[in-house]
């Protein structure tokens, strides 16, 4: 069998409730593809390589932060939320990639950061200027020490990228941020807060971005009073239980009113929630009808390629998801986490099987830049290039998120394949030439081609993507995943070391890795290997 370059990509944005069953593609702008030659991705980079997403046969296209930052954490710190970095080009180049993103039939996503700014912000700038007593310290968290002279943090809150939570001024008063010290928190108990965001969400809107990714979107909202937890490696139980600082039921609030300026826009725009919650009830409180849209499904990019453990995922991701009327999302890469092709272990014919599998569920998927070429996670970065905050830190997050960071290659034998003039802000592998865009465009057994065949089929098969079950075929063998999806579509997924025979259930469409012959009725289902099958 062979892979099926969708020659003809349909470019009609998609009607009605397109998010439910979209494919939605997540640009780390500075990583993507170079306009300048400086070696940093940037929006008419982006703008230029617009085809490859239309091509590859996406729907939307989500972009990290480009806001003007002094990038203390990737653009995490946001100094103004209606301007571009230079880094990345001017706001009338952000315009250009919408304008032009539409022009191609894609759909646009932002990030937002609604939890905390730059130390940089004019608010902030101006609340440490003023000193203690000023009215716009309420709008962030400053408070008075603990000890006999305030030298102790108010409360025991300890950043997500290791340390305290606290940042001392000299003024004596302290601020909290969750994150690194360049980041303070909002308070969102403010009105003023609450306003400001809801005037960024329209200029966006109006200059027709199709809806926002809430970074954060679990923070915002802190317990009264901001009390201890009462013990250490806060970072370690975030996504596992409710903390203090963390899916406080405030934050619901908040989306209430955010939905309601996104229904006001014609043609579906959406709000997309990176939420750490406990369980994926708490994570589906935020998908409620009248709040976001979708949430990012953690539960299952943290789950190991075990037939069980993805099958358990599987069917608590829809009932939890299905019981608020919201379609599930599924997501195996992204800029925070160890690309799939290395984190789950089996090399490359494993990252193509899970994608396969991933595509073949019901609701919308997520892909990051460079799945498609089937990069590894580059894990030998020497220190002195390294650039993630947590790396620099002695607790916290490992500091492995640069691995994934690493700019695409599109082009040529060497660094740095087409992404730009010089070299990039992160260095590229010698040995990635067989993995630009152009060495495998055209070459029915590579990785590209494959994510080309399986998102046209998805566009044109009634069992792909729609609704919202699966209905599990128990006669598989174990360690093998059989499902069938309403329209006709079964998918066989070995996730064992070895290779398992089933009964053929009908006519083969797209295979991750080799298909083996046919005997009497059954099939050779080789290990790490997802086929999809027409009845």
């Amino acid at each position: 069998m062979t892979h099926q370059h969708n020659e003809a990509p349909e470019t009609a944005v998609r009607p009605t409730d397109w998010w439910r069953d979209a494919v939605i593609y997540q640009i780390y702008p500075r990583s993507f593809a170079d306009g300048n030659g400086d070696g940093m991705g940037d929006l008419p980079g982006i703008r230029g390589r617009l085809a490859h997403l239309r091509d590859l046969g996406v729907d939307a296209v989500w972009l990290s932060p480009f806001y003007a930052s002094p990038q203390a954490d990737a653009g995490y710190d946001v100094a103004d939320y209606r301007a571009v970095d230079p880094l990345f080009g001017t706001l009338a180049d952000a315009e250009a990639v919408i304008r032009e993103a539409h022009d191609q039939g894609l759909r646009i996503i932002i990030d937002i950061v609604p939890n905390h700014c730059s130390d940089q912000h004019a608010w902030f700038r101006r609340a440490v200027a003023e000193g203690p007593g000023s009215v716009l310290r309420e709008r962030f968290h400053f408070r008075k020490g603990r000890g006999d002279n305030g030298e102790l943090p108010p409360s025991d809150w300890e950043s997500v990228f290791g340390g305290p939570a606290w940042t001392r001024l000299p003024d004596g008063e302290w601020y909290l941020h969750l994150f690194a010290p360049e980041q303070p928190d909002f308070n969102w108990d403010h009105p003023a807060v609450q306003d400001e965001f809801r005037s960024i969400l329209r200029f966006w809107l109006d200059l027709g971005v199709d809806g926002f990714r809430v970074d954060v979107a679990h923070g915002m909202v802190k317990a009264p009073g901001l009390p201890d937890i009462g013990h250490g490696e806060q970072a370690r139980l975030i996504g596992s239980q409710i903390l203090p600082f963390f899916d406080q039921d405030g934050v619901h609030a908040v989306y209430r009113s955010w939905r309601a300026i996104l229904d006001e826009y014609p043609g579906q725009r959406i709000g997309v929630a990176e939420a750490w919650a406990p369980t994926l009830d708490r994570l589906a409180r935020y998908v409620r009808p009248d709040e976001l849209h979708q949430g990012f499904n953690f539960h299952y990019l943290g789950t190991d390629w075990d037939a069980g453990a993805l099958r358990a995922a599987v069917d608590a991701s829809l009932s939890a998801l299905g019981a608020v009327g919201a379609p599930a999302t599924w997501v195996l890469s992204n800029h925070d986490v160890v690309r799939h092709r290395t984190r789950l272990g089996g090399g490359l014919d494993r990252a193509r099987a899970a994608t396969l599998l991933m595509l073949a569920l019901p609701g919308s998927a997520y892909l990051y830049q460079g799945e498609e070429l089937g990069l590894p996670e580059v894990t030998d970065l020497p220190a002195e290039v390294r650039q993630d905050p947590s790396f620099f830190r002695d607790s916290g997050q490992d500091g492995l998120r640069d691995g994934c960071r690493v700019p695409l290659p599109w082009s040529g034998t060497e660094p740095p394949y087409g992404f730009g003039a010089g070299d990039t802000w992160l260095p590229q592998p010698d040995d990635w030439a067989t993995l630009t865009v152009q060495a495998q465009t055209g070459d029915p057994a590579s990785t590209l081609e494959l994510y080309r065949s399986a998102l046209g089929l998805r566009r044109t098969h009634p069992g792909l993507g729609a609704g919202d079950t699966v209905e599990w075929l128990d006669d598989a063998p174990d360690g093998v995943l059989a499902f069938r999806r309403p329209g006709g579509l079964v998918c066989t997924v070995n996730t064992t070391d070895a290779p398992a025979r089933l009964s053929v259930p009908g006519r083969p469409l797209l295979t991750s890795g080799r298909q083996l012959p046919l005997l009497d009725g059954d099939f050779i289902l080789p290990a790490d290997t997802t086929i999809w099958w027409e009845e």
